[in-house]
């Protein structure tokens, strides 16, 4: 028997790429059609909700990956939640740019790219929506099965007359394994990586020094918050207490609609 060169790239990947964020662990999709399954690690979830803030920054470049996706205190948010309840029409409006926005990511296979391993798939809440619907269809079954699963197709690209492409999803018509062998489902299974390997959550200092950042480049007109973050002011309370965070949750939902 000759050497296993897919195992190999995979132990290559796990040496070059030890303890974090790279792009070789994530998969984009490409205009066109494409066929993947969705894997399912430990635990029982193949989803892992992330919240970022974009945008962010002296001169609005940076990403942050908001303490929020662990369930913990925000500074940018209380920031938000601060703007929002100062109750004009501006600082609402302000208040927006504050708000993390939630991104799904799921270890997914690509079909004809198996030698690449498990990789993670970052989409929408709408697409996630679309998913949660198949998984939860009685019709399909645990389409994560390694024996009797069920792939499935994406359609992404831009519709006419549409600006931004959309992402279609939908299971295929028969069940299918999730490899060929025992040992190639294994060594798939194996290479999942972990969402704490791979995401990188900001610290609530961190994300302190971001906001006095970005707020230093902010045009808060029409508000009552002209003042840099202080900390002092900060109870960091957990957001899931946070005073006002349901009118957040409530109009954060109009603004992705």
């Amino acid at each position: 028997m000759g050497i296993d060169l897919a195992k190999m790239r995979q132990k290559h990947a796990a040496l070059t790429n030890r303890g974090g964020d790279s792009s070789d662990n994530f998969w984009k999709p490409d205009e066109g059609t494409h066929q993947v399954r969705l894997v399912c690690p430990p635990g029982g979830d193949p989803f892992f909700e992330a919240y970022y803030h974009y945008g962010m920054g002296a001169e609005g470049k940076t990403t942050v990956l908001s303490p929020r996706t662990n369930g913990d205190a925000d500074p940018i948010a209380e920031w938000g939640t601060r703007l929002w309840n100062e109750g004009t029409d501006g600082s609402k409006e302000a208040a927006k740019r504050f708000w993390p926005k939630m991104r799904i990511f799921a270890p997914i296979v690509v079909r004809g790219e198996e030698d690449k391993g498990v990789r993670w798939w970052g989409f929408s809440r709408t697409t996630y929506q679309a998913l949660l619907d198949v998984v939860l269809d009685p019709e399909y079954g645990d389409i994560t099965d390694t024996e009797k699963g069920t792939d499935i197709r994406i359609d992404y690209g831009k519709k006419s007359g549409q600006s931004f492409p959309t992402t279609d999803v939908r299971p295929m018509r028969r069940t299918s394994p999730l490899a060929k062998t025992e040992e190639e489902v294994n060594t798939l299974l194996e290479s999942i990586k972990t969402a704490d390997e791979i995401f990188e959550v900001a610290s609530y200092e961190d994300c302190e020094k971001v906001l006095n950042e970005t707020l230093g480049d902010t045009d808060t007109s029409g508000t009552n918050e002209t003042t840099r973050y202080d900390n002092n002011t900060s109870t960091k309370t957990p957001v899931s207490q946070m005073e006002g965070v349901s009118d957040i949750e409530s109009a954060f939902d109009d603004l992705l609609a």
